[in-house]
């Protein structure tokens, strides 16, 4: 098996939004890194994904199966942006609710967790943060020997050390033969940590899916002005910005562009920058 999520020519519309077509191929074995801006259309992708909308054409494939497949989703783990857990419950609890559910649930793995993540078991999820609820979720996610898991906005709103420490078990996990990661998020620093693509979704749209690191090595920032632009081939330029006192441009082939243009200073770029150009500037 290549791929353990394969995605062609997903669409899905509503109202006032359409997504897609979308073709998106989640390697074994990979974390990707699901990008775009507010409305893009990441979550209604992912709830194609997990069969909770349900796509207008296209198909939704997880290790090779169609993803409303039980089989396909027991062996996908989830973590959402708000814990779906009742307040009411302990944690002890979750693990009796959900030893009911899969049938590859692991309540030693899940009590394990659980102590590594310094979660208590004797105090009721209205008295956990933020934080401690995600790890919650995450451990529910992982409990149960997921072989995919799909993460939408679960470390937003999360201080660094708890985003840390997620950081660190997803990683741990993706290590684990082909286990695959499929993650929507907004704080690219995240991204540029732990994912090995990164898929940028812009109104509806796949704009890209690239490697991680080729996609930051291969692009650049450039800050000149006007003149100096006018005199730079279309061919590496990919978006640009006009300010008051000079021009912005997101460049590629960074490389290449430095030997033509030795004069010219093109810097290293961040997820967050290459998304601020491409989506709010005039493009060339």
């Amino acid at each position: 098996m290549t791929n353990s999520i394969e995605i062609q020519g997903l669409v899905k519309g509503y109202s006032s939004f359409a997504l897609g077509p979308v073709d998106l191929a989640v390697p074994a074995g990979a974390i990707v890194g699901l990008i775009g801006e507010n409305g893009a259309g990441k979550t209604t992708l992912l709830k194609c994904l997990l069969g909770i909308a349900r796509p207008d054409k296209g198909t939704v494939r997880i290790l090779d199966r169609d993803s409303r497949d039980r089989r396909a989703r027991e062996d996908v783990g989830v973590v959402l942006d708000e814990c779906l857990f009742h307040d009411t419950l302990l944690a002890k609890d979750v693990d009796k609710i959900l030893s009911k559910v899969y049938r590859q649930w692991d309540k030693a793995l899940f009590d394990g967790l659980l102590q590594r993540l310094k979660l208590p078991t004797n105090r009721y999820l209205k008295e956990f943060s933020r934080g401690m609820k995600m790890k919650l979720s995450l451990a529910a996610a992982l409990a149960h020997h997921p072989s995919v898991l799909v993460l939408d906005e679960a470390t937003s709103g999360l201080d660094p050390v708890v985003r840390d420490e997620l950081l660190d078990e997803l990683m741990a996990f993706s290590a684990q033969g082909e286990h695959s990661i499929l993650m929507s998020s907004h704080i690219t620093t995240d991204l540029e940590k732990a994912a090995d693509y990164i898929a940028y979704l812009h109104q509806g749209q796949l704009l890209f899916f690239e490697e991680k690191d080729r996609l930051l090595e291969d692009h650049g920032r450039l800050v000149c002005t006007r003149a100096d632009l006018t005199g730079v081939d279309p061919a590496y330029v990919l978006a640009v910005r006009q300010g008051e006192y000079s021009t912005e441009a997101l460049i590629r082939d960074k490389a290449a562009f430095r030997r033509r243009y030795p004069r010219l200073t093109v810097d290293p770029v961040s997820l967050d920058e290459i998304m601020v150009l491409m989506e709010r500037v005039t493009r060339s």
